[in-house]
């Protein structure tokens, strides 16, 4: 009986063959890989780092939107030399719309006022529910909605003008708005006369709710309003047409 300690000749002779087919197959797969891959990162780590597709898609939305702007110029541009007295009709009646449309740009004295949450750290040694010290879409457009009710003639958020279909969603720790994506902290500027907005923003109920969580022990939501000499609404130049769900035929 061969002793335990040294393996018996049958077992030598296998793992001498064995060996050199592992190492050989190990070389083909790493020829085939680097064959594949062309120099390039086989697990695409790039597609991973989702700030990187964030800022990806949020440039491609502005470059669309641009594209946009140009078009629509281009389409005023024709019709005006048209000439025909039904277009000139239908440009008066727009020209009276586009303005509070918001497809002008309005400049004037104004409040700004910025939201953010409060620290990782703060959050962490948060003892109730950390959504309470983060900002929500509720409390953006609270302040959306004040300044409005202030008689704003413009309103922008992180300097995005809005219109009447503009929509504010929350999308994990972002706010998604005309399609781009923001992360905090907002910048909320509406243009109008400072006394009525301010005392708007401080009398506004759900405002008064979110001011009282700046005030939680080891740091809650922030809040600051100022009053603005002059700042600049820029026109709205994004897609104007609606899209909806249709039903499939049958």
């Amino acid at each position: 009986m061969p002793s335990p300690s040294h393996p018996s000749p049958g077992r030598r002779r296998v793992w001498r063959v064995a060996t050199p087919l592992v190492v050989l197959l190990s070389g083909t797969l790493f020829a085939v890989s680097a064959e594949q891959s062309d120099g390039l990162d086989l697990r695409a780590g790039r597609l991973t780092d989702l700030a990187s597709v964030v800022r990806a898609e949020r440039d491609e939305a502005g470059d669309l939107t641009e594209q946009a702007a140009t078009l629509n110029a281009e389409v005023e541009a024709l019709s005006a030399q048209l000439g025909d007295r039904s277009v000139s009709r239908v440009q008066d009646e727009i020209a009276t719309l586009v303005d509070p449309a918001g497809l002008t740009e309005k400049s004037g004295a104004a409040v700004q006022v910025t939201l953010d949450d409060a620290s990782i750290e703060a959050r962490l040694s948060y003892e109730g529910d950390p959504n309470d010290i983060v900002v929500h879409q509720q409390d953006i457009q609270a302040v959306a909605n004040a300044m409005w009710n202030a008689g704003a003639v413009a309103v922008t958020i992180q300097g995005q003008r809005l219109i009447s279909t503009t929509g504010i969603k929350c999308e994990g720790n972002q706010v998604t708005l005309h399609g781009l994506p923001y992360s905090p902290p907002y910048v909320i500027v509406g243009i109008g006369d400072p006394a009525q907005l301010e005392s708007e923003l401080i009398t506004d109920p759900i405002l008064a709710t979110y001011r009282d969580y700046t005030t939680v022990p080891g740091g809650g939501v922030s809040w600051d309003m100022t009053a603005l000499e002059s700042a600049t609404a820029p026109a709205y130049a994004g897609l104007l047409d609606l899209t909806y769900a249709t039903p499939i035929p049958e």
